[in-house]
């Protein structure tokens, strides 16, 4: 479990570096958070009004090493709202744990954030689903066993034994699905499993993963889905299907690739979510 004295002293210094930088009379006061993804930066570039803060800036705060992750902590306006960006995350093949790697989303719980739209880059599993498209996350299935809960539990955050029956909202869901069908979007609902990583997935794995209910497959979001549930945050996730895993003809995958793909469907997530968070309000 994540010392809350760390993640205090994280969130005081991070809002204080914002509200130095803010327009006079401007309270930095956040109320939805966005987890971007593997090559889905894109999204902080429409920031009105942004402030960067490096996450080397930050007290304790973990770097991101990984291609397509900048590593920094972005306060901005997205339409009409206040948002806060965590531009790239950490992950667990990275050699850190899991309190380390869901620090960010406590600290924007502790500085008021009370909606999370967290994104990804993932392989699609089910064979109905194409590279390219979008999935909003409606379960997730943890392979990595690993908990970012092990350890003491902090009863201001929440409960020892957190129920899991309904992690990403099902209001939120539907929402987004009439935000997609606004925008023209087709995208697609299903469970995200989780594994530890580096490595992609075999053919033998693929197969597994499909057999136990998974439509697609990823190396994140799940440990931050746990801390952000276990403090009452209420999540969406949406992950970019960047390639497709058929196990009787695997086709190599790259990361270059992956990257590549991921940027592209940047655009629809830019949409989708710009819609999203005008709704949140």
């Amino acid at each position: 479990m994540q010392n809350p004295q760390d993640v205090q002293q994280a969130a005081q210094a991070l809002r204080a570096k914002l509200a130095h930088s803010a327009p006079q009379g401007h309270t930095v006061a956040p109320r939805t958070g966005i987890v971007l993804g593997t090559g889905l930066g894109e999204l902080a570039e429409h920031l009105g009004n942004s402030i960067a803060v490096p996450y080397a800036d930050v007290p304790g705060y973990p770097l991101s090493t990984v291609e397509g992750h900048e590593g920094r902590f972005i306060y901005g306006m997205l339409g009409t709202v206040p948002v806060i960006l965590q531009q790239g995350r950490c992950h667990l093949y990275e050699g850190y744990s899991p309190r380390e790697v869901c620090m960010g989303v406590r600290i924007m719980h502790e500085m008021g954030v009370r909606n999370l739209i967290i994104t990804n880059a993932a392989g699609a599993l089910n064979p109905q689903f194409d590279a390219g498209g979008l999935m909003l996350i409606t379960d997730h299935i943890n392979m990595t066993g690993l908990s970012p809960l092990t350890g003491a539990n902090h009863e201001a955050w929440g409960l020892r034994y957190p129920d899991m029956s309904a992690v990403y909202d099902k209001e939120y869901l539907t929402l987004a699905l009439r935000c997609a069908a606004q925008e023209g979007l087709r995208v697609e609902r299903g469970v995200y499993l989780c594994t530890a990583g580096p490595q992609l997935e075999t053919p033998a794995e693929t197969r597994f993963f499909r057999s136990i209910g998974a439509d697609a497959v990823g190396m994140s979001t799940v440990m931050e889905s746990i801390a952000a549930h276990h403090v009452g945050m209420r999540i969406l996730g949406i992950a970019c299907l960047t390639n497709k895993n058929l196990p009787d003809c695997m086709a190599p995958a790259t990361i270059e690739d992956i990257v590549h793909t991921a940027q592209i469907s940047g655009a629809a997530m830019l949409r989708l979510v710009s819609a999203l968070v005008a709704e949140l309000g």
